[in-house]
């Protein structure tokens, strides 16, 4: 078996503009989901029961479909039901912020309840407002929490770009695929950009690994 890996160094180029798209799209996507995520999780931990409902269906929803149909459905059912047509990188990005963000609340909704009521209580004996008790007292404690689970979140985020190939957006996994066809060297294209993604995503869960060891100590209570 011959390897060749010229298809991979004449097109480097072609392959860096679909990686620098995959970062983009993760980004954007991860703080989408974060921000939506974000005010679910609070919204179902402190908001009246009928918010809860909603909201909890919403998040079993996503968490029982899988992502891929999800931006199938926004990229071709959308338009259909809206007449809002959107483009293959914003229909992934709508596709990712929201299934993500249902994870994203959970993971909010968790380390909320991980903070002892006591601490609650107390702030509220002393006068403190609840969005003064949530902002001041509770999320500090809890973000510090949620950073393993939301370091696990974000390496998902830039996984499920290459779905994003599905629908021609031209991140990183679409880009391999055209030089694969026209090239007939999918081994070696294919490993590359497997080892691309693992480059990108291993400094990344080792540093979220990091800035929690130095942090911890602030999450305990």
């Amino acid at each position: 078996m011959d390897i060749d890996l010229s298809p991979v160094i004449n097109n480097w180029r072609f392959l860096a503009s679909g990686l620098l798209l995959t970062i983009i799209l993760s980004a954007a996507s991860m703080a989408g989901a974060s921000v939506l995520g974000l005010a679910v999780g609070i919204a179902r931990s402190y908001g009246p029961r009928f918010l809860g409902l909603v909201l909890a269906f919403y998040v079993d929803s996503m968490r029982a479909i899988p992502v891929l149909v999800v931006l199938v459905w926004t990229f071709f059912a959308f338009p259909i039901l809206t007449g809002l047509t959107l483009p293959p990188f914003w229909a992934a990005l709508v596709a990712l912020t929201v299934h993500l963000a249902a994870y994203v609340s959970e993971i909010v909704r968790a380390g909320i309840a991980s903070i002892r009521p006591g601490q609650t209580r107390a702030a509220l004996a002393l006068g403190m407002s609840r969005a003064q008790v949530v902002r001041k007292i509770v999320l500090p404690q809890a973000i510090v929490r949620m950073l393993p689970a939301y370091g696990s979140i974000l390496s998902i985020t830039i996984k499920d770009t290459a779905i994003a190939t599905v629908i021609a957006v031209p991140e990183l996994m679409r880009q391999s695929e055209t030089i694969a066809a026209q090239s007939f060297r999918p081994l070696e294209v294919f490993t590359t950009t497997m080892l691309v993604f693992f480059l990108l995503l291993f400094p990344i869960t080792r540093g979220v690994d990091a800035v929690y060891r130095r942090v911890q100590h602030l999450g305990r209570s």
